[in-house]
């Protein structure tokens, strides 16, 4: 097995929408904030090579969206999908399976292109995977998400004929390696890779632990449907990967892509961070 981060570049998002109830004085400590209150936020997928599979977690904002939409979000960076892809050796067309850990525009928008007047996948070969939960929850959309889960990323996916969805079961196994957590603090059903790596236990964190700033216990976004759910499942899942010594990997950190854990007077704290190609 090998893993290899894909960058996608990055965009912006309100601090205060990222840190919830957490004042500015304290989050800009870790994560700055421009003039318009905008702190910078990466977009990291996941490459994983599991025997004859190539398995693409997450697939970042993709391209299709028009020039108002990404007004909002001041995307820039040099990286991109393709040419990360591209950097290691593959292309989109290698890849057989897209694990979407949610269905919000940041995380899948980067799983359908535009082909004409048609939206099409961008990996044809691949099967995409969700859950029914989710899937539901996504398609049907409350009011306080339908910003986040755009028709143009998620109903072509099922058209396409290459949709699978997981069992919804907390520790089911995905390939031999790599089990899938569920978390429904921030969505419903949203699903966090577990994988054996190395002689480490690696989880992707998506959006449970957006960055190493948001290790603290309160530090819970404002985007969560239920914070209180998300202050109950961080609790939990830090005190396991403190005590089992996990590997973190982050989607959103733009600085840190993983980090390991320690006990603090305040609290679990990030001991180191690294690089994944450090491991």
């Amino acid at each position: 097995m090998k893993l290899h981060t894909i960058n996608t570049g990055f965009f912006k998002l309100d601090g205060g929408a990222m840190f919830g109830v957490v004042p500015k004085t304290i989050w800009q400590k870790t994560n700055p904030a421009d003039n318009n209150n905008l702190c910078t936020w990466a977009m990291r997928c996941l490459l994983i090579e599991d025997g004859n599979r190539l398995i693409l977690v997450d697939t970042g904002i993709g391209n299709k969206q028009n020039e108002k939409f990404f007004s909002h979000y001041f995307l820039h960076g040099n990286d991109t999908l393709d040419s990360s892809l591209k950097s290691i050796g593959f292309s989109k067309d290698d890849i057989t399976d897209v694990f979407l850990t949610h269905l919000h525009f940041d995380h899948c928008g980067g799983s359908i292109v535009r082909d004409g007047d048609k939206l099409v996948p961008a990996f044809k070969n691949a099967t995409f995977w969700s859950n029914e939960a989710h899937w539901d929850w996504a398609v049907y959309p409350n009011e306080r998400e339908k910003a986040s889960f755009l028709k143009e990323n998620i109903t072509p996916i099922k058209e396409s004929g290459q949709l699978k969805f997981i069992e919804t079961q907390d520790g089911v196994s995905f390939t031999e390696h790599i089990k899938i957590r569920f978390m429904h603090g921030h969505t419903d059903a949203m699903m966090l890779p577990q994988i054996q790596y190395k002689d480490k236990t690696l989880v992707y964190c998506a959006d449970l632990l957006p960055s190493v700033g948001h290790l603290p216990l309160p530090y819970v976004m404002s985007y969560d449907t239920r914070p209180l759910e998300t202050l109950k499942e961080k609790k939990a899942f830090l005190e396991e990967a403190q005590i089992n010594n996990y590997v973190l990997y982050f989607e959103h950190d733009s600085i840190n892509e993983c980090c390991t854990l320690e006990m603090t007077e305040k609290g679990i704290r990030a001991a180191e961070t690294f690089n994944l190609n450090e491991l």
